[in-house]
């Protein structure tokens, strides 16, 4: 359960603070406290079902907050990478996230990127045949430094969100076990490499029901019984089942919990937890979305055909998904005055617009809330995975600021620390060609 009464008292803190002014209308704030009892509630859950002394490694999808300090601070409290380019490698490195802490995903693995993760010894899983193939070359007769496993796709259907199924009978993702041959493939690669020792599977994301992530982690577990038992040993060691634990952007209630889904996969797939198999996980929204909100100035208010209009700095830059598709991503919006408090009075049906420039750049629309003013704030809620901190460049608007704070002891203002910097508009212009 997010703390409500936490974020008013960040939002007051950052007005007092001059976080927000004419050059910085935006920014983003991460609750830390909230961020460590994520962690905490997801090791407590996997702890409460694993057995005594098996092991398990939880990493973060890095593509949900790819920002250094944040990969710092949860390898800090024993969340390890999922990275999944050249790009979110060499954040979780600069990061100080050890190689064995550290699991590479990608359907499009160019050689450079398998050689620098053999080299590291870094786990990574083969998303294809060719892949697997372009590997045998690479090994060699010496065998990888790292675990390797491969990605397989059950084909169990999508959620509610299409772009965010990746099980679907055509999904881009890992080899296709319904397809005619594949398990017989599947398993032949195996008896023919000793090197693979890991078998992964993703089912979904937001919008995915938690029974048919489990079942996809049941499918991957049989399948992993099946090889076993064809190599008369055990070949695979460890089962990496991703992560994609939906988020509720509905209230401040955080549901469902790492609990409610580790209890699930016990009573699903009992043997999971018996000891004889490592476990991966690859949490990443989940882990981060309640923690964050994105804080921004109203400058303007308008009314368009009787519509009530609020302009606002946050729109499809930070915004993006909600901006582009809001019947899958609505996000909550709270209003607060120009001092941070908490805005009262009637509520009024208004969009609330962004700064972006086609019509479309609404992050609410027809939402009640108290009328907005020009000075007044809004804030983005549960907004601490992606958003600000994979911003979309549309119309060069600099990115903001993401800033973590945590209460400062009883009665005094919220501390705040930098995460990222506002990116100015000089390092703006030079990311646009500019210094050349």
């Amino acid at each position: 359960m997010v703390d409500p009464s936490r974020r008013d008292h960040a939002v007051r803190a950052a007005v007092a603070q001059r976080l927000l002014d004419d050059e910085h209308p935006l920014a983003a704030l991460l609750d830390i406290q909230a961020i460590r009892d994520a962690a905490a509630a997801l090791h407590a859950a996997f702890d409460e079902v694993t057995a005594p002394g098996q092991a398990v490694l939880h990493t973060f999808a890095v593509k949900a907050g790819s920002l250094v300090p944040v990969l710092r601070l949860l390898d800090g409290l024993r969340v390890g990478c999922e990275v999944a380019s050249p790009g979110e490698l060499a954040l979780a490195r600069a990061g100080g996230v050890a190689p064995e802490r550290i699991v590479l995903d990608s359907p499009a693995k160019t050689p450079t990127e398998l050689r620098e993760a053999l080299a590291l010894g870094i786990a990574f899983n083969a998303d294809n045949p060719q892949e697997l193939a372009r590997l045998d070359e690479l090994i060699g007769v010496g065998g990888p430094r790292g675990p390797v496993g491969m990605r397989v796709n059950p084909q169990l259907g999508g959620g509610s969100i299409a772009a965010m199924s990746t099980a679907t009978a055509t999904s881009k993702f890992g080899v296709a076990l319904a397809d005619p041959g594949a398990r017989a493939w599947v398993v032949r690669a195996f008896l023919d490499r000793p090197w693979l020792t890991r078998l992964h599977c993703h089912v979904g994301s937001q919008g995915v029901a938690l029974e048919r992530m489990a079942a996809g982690v049941r499918a991957t577990y049989e399948l992993a019984e099946e090889i076993n038992a064809a190599a008369g040993e055990r070949r695979i060691d460890t089962l990496d089942i991703g992560g994609g634990l939906p988020v509720n952007f509905g209230s401040d209630e955080t549901t469902p919990t790492f609990a409610d889904y580790a209890r699930l996969l016990r009573r699903e797939v009992p043997g999971l937890f018996d000891g004889r198999y490592g476990l991966v996980t690859e949490f990443g929204r989940s882990l981060l979305a309640k923690a964050g909100l994105i804080l921004a100035r109203v400058e303007y208010t308008k009314s368009a055909g009787g519509r009530p209009i609020a302009v606002t700095h946050a729109g499809a830059q930070v915004a993006t998904r909600t901006v582009f598709a809001p019947e899958s991503w609505p996000i909550r919006v709270a209003a607060y005055d120009a001092q941070g408090r908490p805005k009262s009075g009637p509520p009024l049906r208004q969009d609330v617009a962004g700064p972006c420039c086609f019509a479309g750049d609404l992050v609410a629309r027809d939402r009640a809330l108290p009328e907005l003013a020009p000075g007044d704030l809004v804030a983005l809620l549960d907004t601490g995975a992606y958003y600000a901190s994979t911003p979309f460049g549309y119309n060069a608007l600099p990115r903001p600021a993401v800033y973590g704070f945590w209460p400062d002891g009883p009665g005094r203002e919220a501390a705040f620390t930098v995460v990222r910097r506002a990116q100015s508009v000089e390092e703006l212009v030079a990311e646009c060609g500019g210094d050349l």
